[in-house]
């Protein structure tokens, strides 16, 4: 395609990205100097329409931000009352008590939120406080400078043909430089891939881990709903066949957010972690909660899981990485909200000072040194055992192993030194020779779904003349390596049935990308086990649009 011209604006500080990391950026530089001009661009057709709400919130990042937070009304009204662990079986359960957990899995003073809802809220205030933000405005390119460092983006390309060139309604989009980039796209952004690719910022570190979290809004039985109480679940039906497990929270208006989650470094290709999820919610202490009630919402997203070792170097010459970008979750807690905010606020504290100083466009170091050495790296490195014990030993020396490890730790020090995580969780997966598929109930309906009705309630849309945003590096894998050698488990790994392979009799097999089914999840990009699928950034506005609940 021929060189596009483009207008471009001029900013302080360029934020891809409304999510709780971006969003605290926006707000920390406006608090420090309202006379920085900073914009936030985001993907979604509104603040909040990727983020699928229910989360449990440690308010330390909000606390840090918006001291009076309670008093500009965030919506943070349901505390957490109770606090239930169990391990599962078939039919039965084990209520593990909460006395031996060491104090950071003890969830007082935190709260049951819609993290859409506390975006929206956060979005608000940082364009009272004069902050650009606009929805809708997908960032599909990063503008390099003369120097090799990042300076921009591109944002708002619309009405390319499905074949990539300019189709009739064509807009080239804008280019929006910044004296620095920040990127909060969450994990596995197609921006941040680049720059982590880039500038090798993963050299030295572990590779990056991840889980596929998957979730659904019920609205259930009143007499069944106990507003406040937290529950997680380890154990069946996973067993040895991955490590993961469930949240269930019950937040206000008889809501409950039922969520699963699945490690993606599972060697059976057969594994298919959708149908886990709903085959969970057969459990009893499940199906009798859920039971006469509905189901309002779905979604799912990749987590990350490394942690404190995985974590890449955050800066690069005029750009840094925030929040899940970067891999800031704490994996035992099942929190990274926290940390996403305290990152935004620490990249925006040294944007603050390098411009004040009259620098731009070089490393800002005093952001990654306060991630490693403040709040976020001491949250982190506390919990950093957890993964990579869970990951060589099984779930249940992990869980004691783990606790002794987080215990030593709270009180400064650790038998396990650091330990490592292992090969990727594309490499992880085996060869489907050395397995056995697995027999999945069919869904009732009622309880449990197929993935197609339930991807109806992402509300996900893309418009189908747009080149498809999930691009294979090499279009002979799927049906040359991967079905051969690993039974194509795009078909089972995607919790939106995006991946098809066709049978027709007299004919070849054939791959069949569905991308309009998208949910945004990332789970392709990480576990291909070729690394054949590149998941690129579709328009603006597309793909799922979670309810405002």
């Amino acid at each position: 395609m021929a060189e596009i011209e483009r207008e471009a604006m001029e900013y302080d500080v360029v934020i891809v990205g409304a999510g709780p990391a971006g969003l605290s950026a926006a707000i920390r530089l406006k608090q420090l100097d309202a006379d920085l001009n900073v914009v936030v661009l985001e993907k979604g057709s509104e603040v909040g329409a990727h983020i699928l709400s229910g989360a449990v919130l440690d308010p330390c990042g909000l606390d840090a931000l918006i001291p009076d937070w309670k008093e500009k009304g965030a919506p943070l009204n349901v505390p957490v009352k109770e606090d239930n662990f169990y391990m599962l079986g078939e039919a039965g359960k084990i209520r593990v008590p909460n006395w031996p957990m060491p104090p950071l899995m003890n969830n007082h003073g935190n709260y049951i939120v819609s993290m859409g809802n506390v975006c929206r809220w956060m979005a608000e205030q940082a364009e009272e406080m004069g902050v650009e933000i606009f929805p809708g405005m997908a960032c599909s390119e990063l503008v390099y400078g003369d120097g090799g460092e990042v300076k921009g983006v591109v944002a708002g390309e619309f009405g390319k043909n499905p074949d990539g060139t300019p189709g009739p309604s064509y807009e080239p989009g804008m280019e929006l430089h910044g004296k620095y980039v920040f990127l909060s796209e969450g994990v596995r952004g197609s921006l941040s891939k680049e720059v982590i690719a880039k500038y090798d910022l993963s050299k030295g570190h572990c590779p990056q881990k991840f889980g596929l979290g998957m979730k659904e809004i019920w609205e259930i039985d009143p007499a069944k709903h106990r507003e406040g109480t937290v529950t997680h679940t380890m154990g069946w039906p996973l067993g040895s066949n991955a490590g993961g497990g469930s949240f269930i929270y019950h937040l206000e208006n008889n809501q409950v957010y039922v969520g699963f989650v699945v490690h993606l470094n599972y060697e059976n290709p057969y594994l298919f972690p959708y149908m886990e999820f709903q085959r969970f919610k057969h459990h009893p202490i499940v199906a009798d909660l859920l039971e006469g009630g509905k189901r309002v919402a779905y979604g799912a997203r990749a987590i990350s899981e490394g942690g404190w070792q995985s974590m890449p170097k955050m800066v690069a010459p005029g750009v840094a990485l925030l929040g899940c970008s970067v891999g800031m979750v704490n994996v035992p807690r099942i929190k990274g909200n926290h940390n996403a905010m305290l990152s935004g606020k620490a990249a925006a504290e040294a944007a603050h000072a390098a411009i004040k100083a009259d620098r731009s466009g070089d490393e800002l170091a005093e952001y990654e040194t306060e991630v490693r050495q403040g709040a976020i790296g001491q949250d982190l490195k506390k919990v950093r055992n957890v993964k990579p014990m869970w990951s060589k030993w099984g779930l249940m020396p992990s869980l004691a192993l783990g606790g002794l490890d987080m215990w030593t730790n709270t009180l400064g020090f650790s038998l396990f030194g650091t330990l490592r995580h292992g090969k990727s969780d594309a490499a992880a997966t085996g060869e489907a020779a050395k397995f056995k598929p697995i027999d999945y109930p069919k869904p009732d309906g009622k309880i449990s779904f197929d993935r197609l009705t339930n991807v109806s309630f992402s509300f996900t849309n893309h418009e189908e003349e747009q080149p498809c945003h999930l691009q294979l590096k090499d279009a002979s894998v799927p049906i040359g390596v991967n079905l051969p050698k690993y039974a194509e488990p795009a078909q089972r790994y995607c919790p939106a049935g995006v991946y098809e392979v066709v049978e027709e009799e007299g004919k070849d097999p054939r791959f069949v990308i569905n991308f309009q089914n998208c949910v945004h999840c990332k789970t392709c990009d990480i576990k291909d086990p070729s690394q054949n699928i590149n998941w690129t950034t579709p328009q603006g506005g597309d793909g799922p649009n979670y309810p405002n609940m």
